[in-house]
């Protein structure tokens, strides 16, 4: 669908900055398909520099973990129920909702209802726990678009309208890397052997795994002197703290960063990371990985028995096999960690066929999803039409 002689209104709420970024990238490909769209909802810096106009901050819509949402809940509802009632009497050709599910699948459900198409750009991990959520999306959604092939095929199964579209980051990260210039912008030799270490971005992330992961740290330098470690720190309050750890680790020869992890990443040889989404930007930069995660006893005890797929990890989850050792809770140890990563090290042959299995499923991902968004979201308005 190109029709440069019409407008397009759009609804759209992003709740937080990856959801401006997708937003972006989407609004910017269907400016391309029409002469003028107008967009309005809760947008970000990225979304109002193409035009939108946000009626509430997107700030109000970031909160994170199980307290503070509690906390805001009142105000969150209130925000929920004043765009409700602004779509359903001035109505959008679509409503897309980015990611934010527990906020955006109520609101879509709502504007479904009132005959305005309503489209969720990024699947919950509906297929890892929690499925039951299935039929409430089938109730909210008209149309899923998901990042990852395996999330689509979890909807086809289930009835509800999607398409793969594709993940964004693998359309801006070039297939190869260039290794070396990240390592002279870090101050690391050519001949320099890395191990790159995230223990994630939040504090409960940093205070279970950044004592585990430097302990590792040492027990891989004491059987390989030659070694060098480095550290991106997602913030200043884990800068803070991941100094105060490393008193404790002297004699390692460890670069702490402020930030620039992609930099970390791609002047690495190898990878001991927390399990998250920056897993798939490792994948992405071809670096093999050890993945890891701990939590207190008792949340483990909730998730593991929630969790319906045998892989917490994405590289293992696209590859749908175990492609890289994941090695979580009271299994993760320093000797434990240490082993795995020190292999790619050893093993020339096993680095080798990973990138190559990292470098198909970078080509996989890379579908210009942006575009593939617009398409998607221009079929359903002609549909619906």
């Amino acid at each position: 669908m190109s029709d440069k002689t019409t407008t397009l209104r759009i609804g759209i709420v992003a709740g937080e900055a990856s959801g401006d970024i997708l937003g972006a990238g989407l609004i910017a490909a269907l400016q391309q398909r029409f002469d003028r769209v107008v967009v309005e909802g809760i947008a970000g810096p990225r979304m109002l520099a193409l035009g939108a106009e946000s009626l509430f901050p997107m700030e109000r819509l970031s909160v994170m973990g199980l307290v503070e949402p509690l906390k805001r809940l009142p105000e969150l509802l209130g925000i929920r129920k004043r765009l409700r009632q602004h779509f359903l009497a001035n109505p959008p050709d679509v409503f897309v909702g980015i990611d934010s599910p527990d906020f955006n699948l109520g609101l879509e459900e709502a504007l479904r209802a009132g005959g305005i198409p309503t489209v969720h750009y990024v699947s919950p991990s509906v297929w890892a726990w929690r499925r039951g959520r299935i039929k409430k999306i089938a109730r909210a959604v008209d149309h899923m678009l998901t990042l990852l092939p395996f999330e689509a095929d979890f909807y086809q199964e289930h009835g509800v309208p999607v398409t793969f579209v594709g993940h964004p980051l693998a359309d801006d990260l070039p297939l190869e890397p260039d290794v070396q210039a990240a390592r002279e912008a870090l101050g690391f030799a050519a001949e320099d052997r890395i191990l790159a270490l995230l223990p994630g971005s939040r504090g409960g992330e940093v205070r279970y795994l950044g004592p585990l992961f430097l302990q590792a740290a040492r027990w891989c330098h004491q059987r390989q002197p030659d070694l060098k470690f480095v550290l991106p720190a997602a913030n200043e309050a884990r800068l803070a703290e991941i100094r105060a750890l490393l008193e404790g680790f002297p004699e390692l020869p460890l670069t702490l960063l402020d930030g620039r992890s992609h930099e970390a990443l791609t002047a690495s040889d190898a990878v001991l990371i927390a399990s998250g989404t920056a897993t798939l930007e490792t994948l992405l930069l071809k670096k093999p990985m050890v993945v890891s995660y701990k939590m207190g006893s008792m949340s483990y005890a909730i998730f593991s028995r929630l969790l319906q797929t045998p892989w917490v990890s994405l590289p293992n989850l696209l590859a749908r096999r175990e492609l890289v050792p994941e090695i979580l809770q009271d299994a993760a140890t320093p000797e434990s960690l240490g082993a795995e990563v020190l292999k790619f090290f050893q093993d020339p042959l096993l680095r080798d066929q990973l990138q190559r299995e990292f470098d198909d499923i970078h080509q996989q991902l890379r579908r210009n999803a942006s575009a593939r968004a617009a398409d998607a979201v221009c079929a359903l308005v002609k549909a619906k039409q």
